[in-house]
């Protein structure tokens, strides 16, 4: 499988990740509903064996829950993949999630991944969103001691815009960036992008499938069988008259991956990884099949034509 090196890290990294959101379970606030640990470590396995040889975690999924699932995944494997997880997201004992950039709260949390994940050192930590923006240099500095301590190799950001980085940078080079792309969330492209390209930082997206709205296989009434917990019923993309729309772009994709055996979610992907600026892509599974689903990504590309053809639709849709 391809690797592309990230950002001014020496790290080489699979075109597509494992993403372990979901395998936090339920019960949290942004829960994907119910997941059975078991799919999750066999999903893992599968990609791993697959060639992928990165995961992206946060504390918060599932509240903990998701760094000891992969933990567990990965007792006997050699050799073991990256693992990038995050910080700042923080609950309390009722699991109230809320925002931290205090020094002992990023200081607690890598030592509480450290020990939740079973490992000596994390390959990639990520303030998972600015937030408050005021700790942004407080918590910056911070990870940067953590790094030079051993206990971090390279620290990247989530979430951030321009001028958030740039204060980051003032302080510690910054080696990733992990912000939202895909087809149906580009706000990321006139700005955001571009700097990161220019500073020679890395980029790892998330939802390139928009949440699993562009897999192809997500469909009306799937939707509405979505468990309570499932933050998804609140989302509008999810819901008309967005719904239609987004769903006439899946067909779209469908046709286009056709002829290469490439389904909607791998052309959905690829279409990300058309960007320059673009490294790799988190793709969230939750199973063995799922992973069959979007392997084809790691090598698919769309052509110039192709990009076009669905650069035009979305224009005409959105008008």
């Amino acid at each position: 499988m391809e690797k592309r090196k990230l950002g001014n890290s020496e790290l080489e990294i699979t075109p597509i990740g494992v993403g372990a959101w979901a395998m936090g379970g339920g019960g949290w606030q942004w829960s994907w509903g119910p997941q059975d640990d078991q799919n999750s470590i066999h999903a893992i396995h599968r990609a791993l064996d697959a060639g992928v040889n990165w995961i992206d975690i946060a504390a918060v999924y599932g509240l903990g829950h998701s760094e000891e699932v992969v933990s567990k995944a990965l007792q006997n494997r050699s050799p073991k993949p990256y693992i990038f997880t995050k910080c700042e997201r923080v609950w309390n004992d009722r699991g109230e999630i809320s925002g931290s950039l205090k020094a002992h709260s990023i200081r607690e949390e890598c030592e509480s991944s450290l020990r939740r994940l079973k490992v000596d050192v994390l390959d990639l930590y990520q303030v998972h969103w600015p937030e408050p923006d005021s700790d942004i240099e407080e918590g910056w500095t911070e990870l940067a001691k953590l790094k030079d301590e051993g206990k971090i190799r390279y620290i990247g950001v989530s979430n951030f815009n321009v001028t958030q980085m740039q204060r980051a940078q003032r302080i510690a080079p910054i080696t990733s960036l992990q912000p939202p792309y895909s087809i149906l969330a580009r706000e990321v492209e006139n700005q955001i992008l571009p700097f990161a390209h220019k500073n020679d930082i890395g980029v790892i997206v998330y939802s390139p499938m928009h949440s699993g709205l562009l897999t192809g296989a997500m469909t009306r009434k799937r939707i509405a069988s979505f468990s309570a917990d499932d933050w998804r019923r609140r989302n509008s993309d999810f819901q008309e008259p967005a719904l239609s729309r987004n769903l006439r772009l899946v067909e779209l994709m469908r046709e286009i991956g056709d002829p290469y055996g490439r389904n909607p979610g791998e052309v959905a992907i690829a279409w990300t990884l058309h960007n320059p600026a673009v490294t790799a892509a988190i793709v969230g599974v939750r199973s063995p099949t799922q992973v069959d689903g979007i392997l084809g990504a790691a090598s698919f590309r769309l052509n110039e034509s192709e990009f076009q053809e669905i650069e035009n639709a979305v224009s005409q849709e959105v008008a």
